[in-house]
């Protein structure tokens, strides 16, 4: 079986991953394979896996900072916690994912790219609240910021960030969710427009950064 052709990688993506190239590349390939297959991604994704989720989920990295544990929350087929994971081998992660076919992928992927800093936690994000917090909790297209807020805030540490990828209505969503991010003590909020290389689109990143 012919394996679906990828998009080709904008320029600067080999620059940006450096060291980290051969592991991501695997992980597109993987994705190009079995993703559709497997249902974690959709036939039109593959024209632009590269851009729209690998490139993507990089854009969350600088705002890690030296953190020692991150949480990516429903993290899906790894954005973006696979994706940090390779970049960043020094951090502890846990891939949060509810959906049994998800975590199966996720357990090959961490075989496959011989990961070991990572953890799957087959749970939702609310099932671990009173178990376990994290320095950064990282979620992507995974519910509105009011909801999301409810959802991780008692994950994160004091002092620690919620970084989440947003689209266009990231301000909006700031704006419905400021009484729930008071509540939970996260309302130093700000929002970055990234552009992880120059080919690529704009990536809304919004910070969140819980008081003590």
């Amino acid at each position: 079986m012919t394996a679906p052709e990828l998009e080709e990688p904008p320029a600067g993506v080999r620059e940006l991953f450096g060291l980290a190239w051969a592991p991501i590349e695997h992980f597109a390939q993987m994705l190009a394979e079995e993703g559709e297959l497997r249902g974690l991604i959709g036939p039109r994704e593959l024209p632009r896996l590269w851009s729209r989720h690998i490139v993507n989920s990089a854009a969350v990295e600088p705002f890690v900072g030296s953190a020692a544990s991150v949480a990516d929350v429903g993290t899906g087929a790894g954005f973006p916690g696979v994706v940090l994971a390779v970049m960043r081998p020094d951090l502890d992660i846990h891939l949060v994912e509810p959906m049994e076919r998800r975590v199966r992928w996720l357990t090959d992927v961490l075989e496959e790219l011989d990961l070991d800093n990572v953890t799957v936690q087959h749970a939702r994000a609310e099932e671990l609240h009173g178990r376990a917090t994290f320095d950064v909790v990282t979620a992507r297209a995974v519910a509105a910021m009011d909801k999301l807020a409810r959802w991780t805030s008692p994950l994160i540490r004091p002092s620690g960030r919620l970084v989440a990828l947003k689209g266009q209505r990231a301000t909006e969503e700031l704006e419905a969710a400021k009484y729930v991010l008071r509540k939970a003590r996260m309302d130093d909020v700000a929002v970055h427009e990234v552009r992880p290389v120059e080919a690529a689109e704009a990536t809304t990143v919004v910070v969140a950064t819980k008081r003590r």
